[in-house]
């Protein structure tokens, strides 16, 4: 699936939160999700190589954990995400499967999670993510082959501008400082 992502990085999760509800928009309740992701053994930033990722979520501790595994990868020139999730059962065996293929681990991100779904195939992210600082919101749009990549980015900037938000990230959340 292709997606338009645009993250921000909030001057106030409180406000944020608020302006949304006003307009009866209510996030989840928060859930905790845990991403191990891995990279080919040649990976070099910003060169198109794909990302694997196993997702641990949990969303109650009197229920089981969900797995994942996630391929992602951007694409630079045209600025598209790429994204593919598959529910998988056995954790261990998945990540031996990545190992084998030549992926090696590159970093760990731990975060609080709260979503808000707007429409179909839009959500907003609200991320609370261990060791950094503040807290921030991400939009992603599902887009077709037709979309303009650009055009679809512009929106959902607007999108945070109206909410009062402008400190746009551009990197993931294991590469900021």
């Amino acid at each position: 699936m292709r997606k338009a992502i645009v993250k921000c990085k909030l001057k106030n999760r409180d406000e944020f939160e608020k302006k949304l509800a006003d307009i009866d928009l209510d996030f989840s309740t928060v859930y905790w999700q845990h991403d191990r992701i891995y990279v080919p053994r040649n990976y070099k930033p910003h060169a198109n190589f794909p990302r694997l990722i196993m997702r641990t979520e949990m969303h109650a501790v009197d229920k089981p954990a969900k797995y994942s595994f996630i391929l992602k990868r951007h694409i630079e020139d045209s600025g598209i995400d790429i994204v593919e999730e598959t529910v998988i059962k056995d954790y261990e065996i998945m990540v031996n499967v990545i190992l084998q293929l030549g992926f090696k681990p590159i970093a760990e991100v731990s975060r609080r999670r709260q979503d808000l779904k707007m429409g179909e195939g839009n959500f907003i992210y609200l991320d609370k993510v261990e060791k950094k600082s503040g807290y921030f919101a991400k939009i992603e749009s599902e887009i077709t082959a037709t979309d303009s990549i650009q055009e679809a980015k512009e929106d959902l900037k607007k999108t945070f501008e109206t909410l009062g938000e402008n400190n746009f990230v551009e990197s993931t959340y294991f590469e900021l400082n």
